[in-house]
């Protein structure tokens, strides 16, 4: 009897969920695609995931919590100690001042607020904002903590802004700076390697050198992304389908003997992959523009489309998802 091949159609999941939870479930649960860990998730493990990822420095995954601050600096010394940083990794604008204050929106990742400590400890607005997070989430700065930096900024307040009661209600034009979402394709490796070009955006991607996928918890099976190019049935498809019984027969062959980044290299394109991408709207409305157009690769365009369609459905209130923006 002929072996079947596994397969899957192309999908995507906004993560709109994770907006409302907190910050150490969302880099857990975001993590955790990487090796496909999820079915260790379970009542409090989300903090010594956390920990794990900082001790190891694997500093991308807790890139995929965004935080949005309202600061208010007490003279504009501070202010100008920001910008001499060059911070290029937060998104930053100024609200008003008076003469006695001077108010801020700053949005960036957990990783971001971190390296600034880290490498800039004399910026008085970073450190008022690790200071508050840290508060909440202490298993994410232990490191910094244990160092003694000073935290204090007697000068600076910061407020964190819950994302859907006040990021949500910002002007149009900050809320495309500020507001981020994360989406999970399961799409083949050919559209990630095209879909992970787009800068600045936050990624994690299920990794071939870590899965072993003659395990258990993969069925003992390669999983193929269905190709949308050849119809099945016909003689296309049946070449496509034979070559990825090979493959993966390969793959299987190899790993009795070599590591999983060491049988990866027979893997083709085809292959089943998950990847989180975490942005802010003005980004994802760039990667719309470029990934819908009929110039698009076509596997691409399959999500993108009704990807967009359904941003314009959460976000009926910026134009700029209903119309196409010049090249950025």
């Amino acid at each position: 009897m002929k072996k079947k091949l596994v397969t899957v159609p192309a999908s995507y999941e906004i993560l709109d969920r994770l907006d409302t939870q907190p910050v150490e479930i969302g880099i857990e649960e975001c993590g955790r695609v990487c090796y496909k860990s999820e079915h260790k998730i379970g009542v409090g493990t989300a903090p010594g995931f956390c920990r794990g990822m900082v001790k190891h420095k694997h500093s991308s995954v807790i890139e995929t919590r965004v935080l949005t601050f309202l600061i208010g600096c007490a003279n504009s010394v501070s202010v100008n100690q920001l910008y001499y940083t060059q911070p290029k990794y937060l998104i930053i604008d100024r609200l008003g001042s008076t003469p006695s204050i001077e108010t801020l929106l700053i949005t960036g990742s957990i990783r971001a607020f971190r390296e600034m400590v880290i490498f800039h400890p004399d910026c008085l607005i970073t450190r008022a904002i690790v200071a508050e997070i840290a508060k909440r989430h202490p298993f994410l700065f232990e490191d910094i903590l244990a160092e003694k930096y000073d935290l204090s900024a007697p000068t600076i307040s910061a407020r964190k802004l819950s994302l859907v009661g006040a990021v949500d209600n910002l002007s149009p034009e900050l809320k495309l700076r500020h507001r981020h979402i994360a989406v999970k394709f399961i799409v083949n490796r050919a559209v990630t390697h095209e879909i992970v070009r787009h800068r600045p955006c936050i990624y994690l991607q299920e990794s071939q050198r870590y899965c072993r996928y003659s395990e258990d918890q993969f069925d003992n099976r390669v999983t193929f992304i269905r190709p949308m190019f050849f119809k099945e049935g016909t003689p296309e498809y049946s070449i496509w389908e034979e070559q990825m019984l090979q493959t993966e027969e390969a793959y299987l062959r190899l790993l009795k003997t070599s590591s999983p980044q060491a049988s990866r290299t027979v893997l083709p394109n085809s292959c089943k992959t998950e990847l989180i991408v975490y942005t802010d709207l003005r980004q994802w409305n760039h990667i719309f523009h470029m990934r819908t157009s009929k110039a698009a690769e076509p596997s691409m365009r399959e999500v993108m489309i009704p990807l967009q369609a359904d941003f314009k459905k959460m976000f009926p209130d910026l134009g700029e998802f209903n119309t196409r923006l010049p090249n950025m």
